[in-house]
């Protein structure tokens, strides 16, 4: 397992403890884990329209200083 993996499992293990340890139940760990999910998915997308629409650098910082 690489370093960056390992570093990814201690941060998500970190704060799976600190949810439980703050009273979440497993179904509300499960609900914001969907929610991270929903969100990186939502990132993800808006990162797949910014590159379509950045055909060139020049035309990148059009687009950055129209928005």
């Amino acid at each position: 397992m690489s370093t960056d993996q390992k570093g990814t499992r201690i941060l998500a293990r970190t704060f799976f403890n600190q949810l439980r340890a703050s009273g979440y139940t497993p179904h509300q760990v499960i609900g914001i884990a969907t929610e991270l999910l929903d969100l990186v998915t939502s990132d993800l997308k808006e990162g797949d329209k910014d590159v379509a629409v950045q055909a060139t650098p020049e035309q990148g910082a059009e687009w950055r200083q129209r928005a």
